[in-house]
């Protein structure tokens, strides 16, 4: 079994938020960021989901020493990968809405309507230009998650 050192915890998963949102932070309110996710197409954004899962893995288990069959895992994934995609992706996306980066970046664009809340309209065109913008983010939120978990 892996030592107590390198078992997975909830310290490490704060950890991992504090480098996410840490590196995220200035990608969301840029508007390059932004007029990038614009013109990026589906299989391009698809590419950065794959940028971010080898960047995270190799960070985890190839750059230190841990060895990702000895770690707890859901669905044959190991639990701190899946906490540090997870906390990467959020951490932009949750920045994202906290600033009002589509608000403020994409408000020419409009689209179908999926659903009003609150008096809040989520705009399909909106969502799918947010998510690309934080596919982009989240290239380098992983860099910060990885390495906060990894130092400490």
């Amino acid at each position: 079994m892996v030592g107590v050192r390198r078992r997975f915890a909830l310290a490490d998963t704060a950890q991992q938020v504090v480098g996410g949102f840490l590196l995220a932070g200035p990608f969301v309110v840029t508007e390059e960021v932004w007029v990038l996710a614009r013109s990026m197409s589906f299989a391009q954004a698809l590419l950065t989901l794959f940028i971010v899962l080898a960047v995270g893995y190799g960070a985890l288990y190839k750059a230190d020493d841990r060895d990702p069959d000895r770690e707890r895992e859901v669905g044959g994934i190991p639990v701190r990968f899946i906490s540090l995609i997870s906390v990467s992706y959020l951490s932009v996306f949750i920045l994202a809405l906290a600033f009002d980066a589509p608000g403020t970046f994409l408000s020419d664009v409009s689209g179908e309507v999926l659903v009003t809340v609150l008096g809040y309209e989520l705009d399909l065109a909106v969502l799918r230009i947010t998510l690309k913008a934080t596919s982009v983010g989240a290239v380098f939120s992983v860099i910060g998650a990885a390495t906060a978990d990894s130092l400490f």
